[in-house]
């Protein structure tokens, strides 16, 4: 229920980094495999506008790292991975966060091309979704995805390092 407290404290599950300004978590529902999230990590953070200038820059370059360390790993798992969507909503939780969304070519023909929020509400909790061990082979992947961009981040391994190496 805590979800920010829970990882600050580590013991949120479905951390899968910690990042500069926030959690990567992979999400409760993976009916889009590699479906992950950001948590701020401050819970009373409400929405972007509530950081100062620098840390909406880190909270944003961290979207950006996860939605390409998903996009590496979704597009490594499956070859029908098409794109990966960002969102900041926040119309539920009353925390900053951001959806990492991976879209595959495998989708219906009449949502592939729309947002989420249309796919049918029995997506969201079958239990055939529900992450689990078996989704253990994409939580690894994202994670060592996230330790590829931020070691490139910080100048330790050179751009192409994932690449040649996979």
């Amino acid at each position: 229920m805590d979800r920010i407290g829970s990882a600050l404290r580590g013991e949120n599950p479905a951390v899968l980094r910690r990042l500069e300004s926030a959690f990567a978590v992979i999400g409760d529902v993976q009916f889009l495999p590699g479906y992950s999230v950001l948590l701020a990590d401050d819970a009373s953070v409400q929405r972007l506008s509530d950081l100062p200038r620098a840390r909406r820059w880190a909270f944003l370059s961290d979207m950006d790292q996860l939605g390409e360390a998903v996009e590496r790993a979704c597009r490594r798992l499956d070859p029908a991975f098409r794109r990966v969507n960002l969102e900041i909503l926040g119309n539920s939780d009353g925390f900053l966060h951001a959806h990492v969304w991976p879209r595959f070519e495998w989708e219906p023909a009449e949502l592939v091309g729309r947002p989420l929020w249309p796919y049918p509400r029995e997506r969201w909790s079958d239990e055939r979704f529900a992450l689990s061990p078996q989704h253990d082979v994409l939580r690894e992947a994202i994670g060592e995805e996230l330790d590829q961009l931020q070691l490139r981040a910080k100048g330790a391994v050179p751009p192409t390092f994932g690449r040649l190496h996979r």
